[in-house]
């Protein structure tokens, strides 16, 4: 995924090879990741697929099974991860995800704080956001947790970028030798407003924090602590909607003169043959529409800038 390490790394740029991790993919709903093993089979509903057939072959090919069945093998990225990861707790998706990113000014090299790491969707991105030269420290109280997000980044290969620590930053803060160091500092917490102070000690001068909550109460209150030691408070909600864009096969036999339905208009030249396949009563037509399945409110995002001193 990051290219740090080569012995141990994913890189786009080369094949497959016996203990990767691969992404494979079924379809846009249908992922998993899977570690390849020489001697291991994959069964799914398309049929038997030897993972000797994958190896030597390049990131994004198209693999066939037993019964001529068909999928992908994508690399691991930050955004594919998301989808298949284990999810311990609720996690963060990649709207939010990139909108930290940008706000918070993380950039190769930069030092970022995190607590919770729950699933370690964010921490992910966090580590591809701030390699090669970067670091991720990231807290969870939860030593099982903990233990298994410490797992996962091993997998995907980013553990020599992150550093995950078992600590209440409720009701400890963060470790004293990280003082002055981050760049930003992300809180994933219920109650942010008490990990707040210790965060503004982390924080180099003009440094950025983002607390993530579900609630707008939270929001009020963390607000309310912020406006001591940070400047330039904001919070933004982020909701986002997908469509579906594809080819749709109309009757136009079957509307009636007086009916408001009608074909969608054409946005590109026709050519000759096209305006009689228009006439035709079962032309083809490109339509779009709001997916049905649209994600809602996740969570609120309140940024904030450590105040500088004179």
């Amino acid at each position: 995924m990051l290219l740090t390490d080569p012995s141990k790394k994913i890189s786009f740029n080369r094949c497959i090879r016996d203990g990767d991790l691969v992404i494979v993919y079924e379809r846009h709903d249908s992922m998993k990741a899977v570690k390849v093993c020489e001697t291991s089979v994959l069964q799914n509903r398309f049929g038997s697929f030897k993972h000797s057939d994958w190896i030597g072959k390049p990131f994004g090919s198209k693999v066939f099974s037993n019964k001529k069945g068909f999928v992908y093998l994508l690399a691991p990225t930050p955004e594919l991860w998301t989808l298949v990861l284990s999810h311990r707790t609720q996690i963060l998706y990649i709207a939010d995800i990139s909108f930290v990113i940008m706000y918070l000014e993380i950039v190769p090299g930069c030092v970022v704080l995190e607590s919770g790491t729950g699933s370690g969707s964010l921490t992910t991105s966090l580590a591809r956001a701030v390699a090669p030269t970067g670091h991720v420290y990231t807290f969870d109280f939860h030593e099982h947790r903990a233990a298994s997000a410490r797992e996962d980044f091993e997998r995907t290969g980013i553990d020599s970028l992150v550093t995950v620590g078992v600590r209440d930053i409720q009701g400890e803060g963060f470790p004293d030798e990280l003082s002055g160091l981050a760049d930003s500092v992300f809180l994933d917490l219920p109650q942010p407003w008490l990990a707040i102070p210790s965060a503004g000690k982390m924080l180099k001068q003009d440094g950025v924090l983002c607390s993530f909550s579900p609630c707008i109460e939270q929001v009020q209150r963390s607000c309310e602590t912020l406006r001591s030691n940070f400047t330039d408070i904001r919070t933004f909600e982020i909701l986002l909607r997908t469509y579906e864009v594809r080819e749709w096969r109309i009757n136009c036999s079957k509307i009636d003169e007086g009916s408001s339905i009608a074909p969608p208009p054409c946005k590109r030249r026709q050519t000759l043959g096209e305006e009689s396949a228009r006439d035709s009563p079962n032309s083809p037509a490109v339509m779009a529409r709001p997916s049905a399945e649209a994600k809602g409110h996740t969570g609120y995002l309140t940024f904030a800038r450590l105040k500088c001193i004179s």
